[in-house]
């Protein structure tokens, strides 16, 4: 009897709880100032992850509460046992209170020394300058690499394989340190505003995503390193208005589509040298009309691998160079009759006989395997789908990991293939969470840090054994973050295909909560459009919490990839819009809207919106001007409004050159369809935007005010293309874009 009432009594609490969290739930809310303000809705990650070399064990940055700072910790796989290996304790310098702040860390190849990268400050996109540290692996002996030097000032410091030296750039220049007695040897001297030693200009940080620009030989003797001479690139200046009384100006040298670019070349110079001088390799073509994409050593040798991409980046001429005797052998070729893309994927095999090449050859992006001499190949990853990225080549066990998803391009899988290209591809990631999966792979490919998401959950961090894929242990799990967005009581994204009679482009949508199906409601179409991204992938991506608040409001929230997309559909898929940007791409966007508009009774087809940032903008702003009858309310942030204002390796990669494709450039600008607009538009744009200037946006006003077209228009002084800098800057942005919605496309069902 007692434990009837016991349990009935239990029964009634739980029954009682579950009203209350309901009725809390209820309650709750998803506001703009828990996303953008409160920081309500953070998920958790694992910080600065480094596998440890046995495959036993891996490095994270723990914080260490009692002094302040972090530790260096040793995770166990097995045990999970933790152990601090590099208190943050060792890392207070002399005379100084508190330890360094570490932003990263960089072990010497024997794990004897560790680099420590501090006070950091933002060089365009990222901290790449700052103080350089270096300690022993127990504890001691800390100290400041490059003293008597200004501080935050050097970059990309590095060990040389030998462990002996360091070597970093400063101020342009690349100087070598000894650790043993801390003595500096400056390897090159012309450095300055003009001439770049061991650094990349704006244009190859950007778009060829290089940053660190030298690389220390096998043996410890030399650095190879790239130069650009910046002399006869056009100066880009922006203007600073607000930090000063008076305006400040500031250039930087920018190639616009069909201009002059940068002169790079690669040079030697030995570090032990008692008056080091650069020897350069002599590599056929013009300095300014190609691209020296990459540049390795190749291991246990006196060679470097240089891969030299022409202007219009449909040839990759790759070379060997002896950095002996500088001689070039142009071992290999690719090409392509639209563009190529830079793959960071090279292993070297069986004592450098082989190497991992990545090629779109057959129609689908592949891995090869290829003779030293490039003369013959063996295909590795076989079949009807695209590798999207490689994630782990064991040479030893004889697979290369990788992802991909041939089923379903808006998420991806883990998947091996055998090195020697015998056997079908074989997934990994079991069946059943469907999503994106992402993998850090142990240096033997026993282990993997795993991660899973999908748009209704946030990002879980755990464990795995390989190939089994069982779990070994969570690591973090988001489990508060998971439980306060289902207390939102938010609709699920649904995805599904816009068949458009010519192909069939993947989609998104996301209903208000109170969704009416008898009811006819506005759509929010969110757009990005151009080869560098997708929009429409199953992947937790921040809750994409913007578009889920938008719907809260009453809106339908929807996103489709058009053609052309950085999506895994095949070569065809990619490279149909070559010489077509901002004209195929919006095309199938409005061939898309007509058909969900004639498909779903609950669509208004008379309260259309648009939005998108950077090239979404650009295609906010085509399809408010070329097709006025479909959108008639559109938000365009930091879009590149005429084509021949962008940069010249992204613009003449997809577009060819301005000379040769003039209609293209010509239509496929919006400035040139600006006569078009019928609708409501509102221009967003950062006036300290280095990537897509302001000009832009100007230039298209201008027209605009030309055309006697009615427009809005927000501009943020002194926020880059992130529109994120200075306070408050997020929080406004979102809000301004909210009122524009609400005051001029009509919210909710009728």
């Amino acid at each position: 009897m007692k434990a009837r009432l016991l349990i009935s009594l239990f029964l009634c609490c739980a029954v009682i709880s579950s009203t209350f969290r309901e009725a809390r739930a209820s309650e709750r809310k998803l506001t703009l100032e828990d996303i953008y303000r409160n920081g309500e809705y953070s998920s958790r990650g694992i910080s600065a992850l480094r596998w440890a070399d046995d495959g036993k064990s891996f490095y994270t940055l723990d914080r260490n509460t009692s002094i302040g700072g972090t530790d260096i910790v040793l995770n166990n796989i097995r045990t999970g046992e933790k152990t601090v290996i590099l208190p943050a304790s060792s890392l207070i310098p002399e005379g100084k209170s508190a330890p360094l702040r570490i932003s990263n860390y960089i072990w010497s190849l024997d794990h004897s020394q560790l680099l420590i990268f501090t006070n950091t400050k933002r060089v365009w996109r990222t901290n790449t300058k700052g103080d350089y540290w270096v300690i022993s692996a127990d504890g001691n002996g800390l100290r400041q690499l490059g003293r008597g030097f200004e501080q935050s000032e050097l970059m990309f410091a590095k060990f040389s394989p030998d462990g002996t030296k360091v070597a970093y750039v400063y101020k342009n220049n690349i100087y070598c340190e000894n650790l043993s007695d801390g003595k500096i040897t400056q390897l090159t001297f012309d450095g300055n505003d003009v001439i770049i030693n061991g650094n990349f200009d704006w244009v190859y940080e950007e778009e060829l995503h290089q940053q660190d620009g030298f690389r220390w030989s096998p043996d410890s003797k030399r650095i190879a390193y790239w130069q650009f001479d910046t002399e006869g690139t056009g100066t880009f200046y922006m203007i600073n208005n607000i930090d000063s009384v008076y305006s400040k100006i500031i250039p930087f040298p920018y190639p616009k589509a069909g201009t002059t670019n940068s002169a790079a070349r690669i040079g030697v110079v030995e570090t032990d040298s008692p008056s080091p001088a650069t020897r350069w390799f002599d590599i056929p073509g013009d300095p300014r009309n190609n691209y020296l994409a990459r540049m390795e050593f190749v291991p246990n040798s006196n060679e470097v691998m240089i891969q030299q991409l022409n202007r219009l980046q449909n040839t990759n001429k790759v070379y060997y160079g002896n950095v002996e005797t500088m001689a070039l052998d142009n071992f290999l070729t690719d090409r392509d009759e639209a563009f190529l893309d830079i793959h960071d994927n090279i292993i070297w095999t069986e004592g450098e006989k082989h190497f991992t090449w990545t090629s779109e050859k057959d129609g689908w992006r592949h891995l090869y395997m290829m003779s030293r001499d490039g003369k013959s190949e063996i295909p590795v990853t076989i079949g009807d789908f695209d590798v999207v990225n490689i994630v782990r080549i064991d040479p030893k066990g004889g697979y290369v990991y990788y992802i991909a998803s041939p089923d379903n391009p808006v998420e991806r899988y883990l998947y091996r293939s055998r090195l020697d290209g015998k056997g079908k591809a074989e997934r990994v990631t079991p069946e059943g969470e469907n999503g994106h999966h992402g993998y850090n792979i142990s240096p033997d490919a026993k282990y993997a840090i795993h991660t899973f998401s999908n748009s209704e959950t946030p990002t879980r961090y755990e464990l795995v054994s390989l190939p089994s894929h069982k779990t070994v242990r969570i690591l973090e799990d988001n489990s508060a973050l998971a439980e306060k967005y289902a207390a939102l009581g938010l609709q699920e994204k649904e995805f599904f295909r816009v068949d458009i009679g010519y192909i069939e482009l993947d989609a998104w949508m996301i209903k208000p909560s109170d969704f009416d199906p008898g009811k006819k409601y506005p759509v929010i179409f969110y757009i990005y459009g151009e080869p560098w991204n997708s929009t429409v992938q199953n992947s937790w991506s921040g809750g994409d919490l913007w578009s889920r608040f938008l719907a809260e409001q009453g809106y339908i929230v929807m996103s489709i990839d058009p053609r052309g997309t950085n999506t895994p559909r095949g070569r065809e898929w990619r490279k149909c819009v070559y010489g077509k940007i901002g004209i195929i791409p919006p095309a199938d966007h409005a061939e898309a809207v007509r058909k969900i508009t004639g498909t779903y009774q609950f669509v208004d087809a008379a309260r259309i919106g648009i939005w998108g940032w950077s090239g979404g903008g650009s295609s906010t702003a085509h399809l408010m001007f070329r097709y006025p009858d479909i959108y008639s309310t559109g938000i365009a942030v930091a879009g590149v409004y005429s084509q021949y204002l962008y940069d010249t390796i992204y613009q003449e990669r997809y577009m060819g050159l301005p000379s040769t494709n003039p209609d293209g450039y010509r239509d496929g600008s919006p400035i040139t369809h600006a006569s078009g607009l019928k609708g409501n538009l509102l221009l967003i744009h950062g006036t300290g935007d280095d990537n897509v200037h302001y000009q832009s946006c100007e230039m298209l006003v201008n027209e605009l005010i030309r055309q006697n077209k009615m427009f809005s228009m927000l501009a943020y002084p002194m926020r880059s293309h992130g529109i994120y800098e200075r306070e408050n800057t997020t929080y406004h942005l979102y809000q301004s874009m909210l009122k524009y919605w609400l005051e001029n496309l009509p919210a909710g069902g009728r």
